[in-house]
């Protein structure tokens, strides 16, 4: 026992320290000053640059509405599947998946056609990127809240819930959704990881975006590139540790919802 749990503790200090170095890299590199002196000049123009504060502002909206959209989409449609027409649950995963089998250059060809009437009704706000990135992460999201839903029987709740008088919407808001509530989590912060992180389709569409302002940035200043690169990372991990706290299992908790109800 002695011996695998130094071999377990071996590999996640080799693997730590190979996730670790690039980022102390980056640091290093982010507060090099003159000569061999350390200064924070980059880090404080992350809050001044008014065009990077700009791209901020707007992948942060993104991600929010990227969220929001997935689950008004995904949890009903995957609920009513799951609990009215199963036999349908391989052609809604098989579209859902779709977009892993599809680059993201040609996802760009065929939507900016579309794109050209979606900014002539709706403006040319970088906003309207949250229709192709709904898409995008659809394939991970479907897999996060598919995992929460595979977890729990959501028939006999639902049925029993049905039978003591709960309305569909009560069954949706007060069985199903607190029930695959690390599922609904695990998909939010891999969709606002996915938004901060994506630069071809904004890119090529005209669009400043965080990753895209990043890139520009790189070529006049890196350090502040990297800064912003470094604290995105951080931004990211930090997700990570939020969805440990308030995500905990759930164990029985079902029948009590149902009483609830």
């Amino acid at each position: 026992m002695r011996a695998r749990a130094a071999i377990r503790w071996s590999i996640l200090v080799v693997v730590g320290i190979y996730l670790l170095l690039p980022i102390l890299a980056m640091v290093e590199f982010s507060t090099r000053g003159a000569g061999s002196s350390r200064t924070l000049a980059a880090w404080r123009a992350i809050g001044t640059d008014a065009d990077l504060v700009s791209a901020i502002t707007v992948s942060v909206e993104l991600a929010l509405l990227t969220v929001a959209g997935t689950l008004l989409l995904l949890v009903p449609t995957m609920t009513w599947v799951q609990l009215r027409v199963p036999r349908m649950r391989r052609l809604v995963e098989f579209i859902c998946l779709l977009p892993l089998t599809i680059p993201a250059i040609v996802i760009v060809v065929g939507i900016a056609p579309i794109y050209a009437w979606v900014n002539y009704l709706l403006g040319d706000s970088p906003l309207t990127l949250t229709f192709v990135y709904i898409v995008l992460v659809l394939p991970y999201a479907y897999r996060a809240i598919a995992a929460g839903l595979s977890g729990v029987d959501i028939v006999t709740l639902a049925e029993a819930a049905r039978s003591l008088g709960a309305s569909w919407r009560q069954v949706l808001l007060r069985i199903v959704i607190p029930n695959i509530r690390g599922g609904i989590i695990s998909a939010a912060v891999i969709s606002v990881a996915l938004v901060l992180g994506e630069f071809t389709i904004a890119s090529l569409l005209n669009f400043n975006t965080l990753q895209v302002v990043i890139n520009l940035l790189g070529k006049r200043d890196a350090a502040v590139s990297v800064a912003v690169s470094v604290a995105a990372l951080v931004f990211a991990f930090l997700l990570l540790l939020v969805l440990a706290q308030v995500a905990p299992r759930r164990r029985g908790a079902g029948m009590a919802e149902v009483e609830d109800a």
